[in-house]
């Protein structure tokens, strides 16, 4: 389709339009400002076995739980089940005695296969599947994702009526050689499990060297990086803020050097779609702002049939105006093609679902076919 034809404006021109918050976290503390290192020379160890939530489950009384929330058990994982379980509590008296919540642990598919790259794996739902089927089958009564692992199609009888208040949406370089991408040398090794880094880091620095196989959890990254094994990554800041572990960060990637994935930094909850009861929990907790702009950025996805074998980036948000300023961008995965675009409009559920498919219709006309292939 002609980029002309859209009712949304289209910028040449893509900034950062959007203020980010860069001191909320999911557990309260405040930073007034995130220090980088000012001497690459001086190699310093990393705080790998550092995070403010213990990796256990709930412990019970002999009361049977009000609410049973699905959760990976990595640590940022059940970081966000205990900010979701905080938030009922806070939200709601009744769930307040101890023991009306239980977070049970249930291990997905992404979780049991680490010696692959995930665009091996292939397949949608690879952190969610299990997750979803506990759901379903009635053993738990909401499961809290990243949303930047829920597949654009929700199963059957389930719903995503909540988003939680979304966390920073940037990328953190961490590097004990080096301040920036910019400054590490030639051939240096970069460590990721996402295309979409891979591709953006490549397209600006292809001189770098990418491994696109370096997975784990982020204590697992970190104790690689120790190890020599790369000489930098690239970890999502809302995750090491809700881990308490920012004292690891070199610095901040903007939006502009690296464009997030879509939803990065967003919690969803879900539920099954004939439970009232647990819709009503969850709704309570739901960030509109949030909600849209995911919703947003998903519709683009959706259009892209986007996957973790496909490197894409969106990101949508609200402009000084009240606007919803939306940025997409699609990439090879060897990073020697990247294509972008942006748009404009009412920060309401219905235009901003438009300006996403909008935006991936373009981009699919622009790429033409075997455009990931490369």
């Amino acid at each position: 389709m002609e980029i002309s034809s859209s009712p949304y404006r289209s910028h040449s021109t893509l900034r950062s339009p959007c203020p980010v918050n860069f001191f909320r976290t999911g557990f309260g503390f405040s930073l007034p400002r995130i220090k980088t290192q000012a001497s690459p020379s001086r190699k310093r160890g990393l705080g790998v076995t550092k995070a403010s939530v213990a990796v256990q489950q709930q412990t019970q009384k002999s009361k049977v739980a009000i609410i049973r929330i699905g959760t990976r058990g990595s640590p940022l994982a059940l970081a966000q089940a205990h900010e979701t379980r905080n938030k009922l509590i806070a939200t709601h008296s009744d769930l307040a005695e101890e023991g009306a919540i239980q977070i049970v642990i249930i291990k997905t598919t992404g979780d049991k296969i680490l010696s692959q790259p995930l665009a091996d794996i292939g397949g949608k739902g690879l952190f969610t599947k299990e997750i979803d089927e506990a759901l379903i089958n009635g053993d738990i009564d909401i499961a809290v994702h990243s949303m930047k692992d829920v597949p654009t199609y929700l199963p059957e009888k389930t719903i995503l009526p909540c988003n939680l208040e979304r966390e920073d949406v940037r990328d953190a370089f961490i590097s004990l050689s080096a301040v920036s991408l910019a400054e590490l040398p030639a051939s240096s090794i970069v460590g990721t499990a996402s295309l979409r880094r891979k591709s953006q880091i490549l397209h600006r620095f292809p001189s770098l060297s990418v491994v696109e196989n370096f997975r784990g959890n982020v204590q697992t990254r970190l104790r690689k990086l120790n190890e020599g094994v790369v000489q930098a990554t690239l970890l999502a800041l809302a995750g090491l803020k809700r881990l308490n572990m920012t004292e690891n960060v070199t610095s901040i990637l903007s939006i502009d050097e690296m464009l997030p994935a879509v939803a990065q930094g967003a919690i969803g909850i879900a539920c099954r779609s004939n439970d009232n009861k647990m819709a009503d929990y969850i709704a309570s907790l739901n960030h509109e702002d949030t909600r849209l702009a995911v919703a947003c950025e998903r519709a683009f996805l959706e259009t892209l049939d986007g996957s973790c074998r496909t490197p894409i980036a969106g990101y949508a948000c609200k402009n000084e105006d009240g606007n919803c300023i939306f940025r997409g961008l699609i990439a090879s995965p060897d990073g020697t093609s990247v294509l972008e675009t942006s748009r404009k409009g009412p920060y309401a559920l219905e235009d901003m679902i438009l300006i996403g498919k909008d935006a991936g219709k373009e981009l699919l006309s622009r790429a033409g076919p075997g455009f990931f292939d490369r």
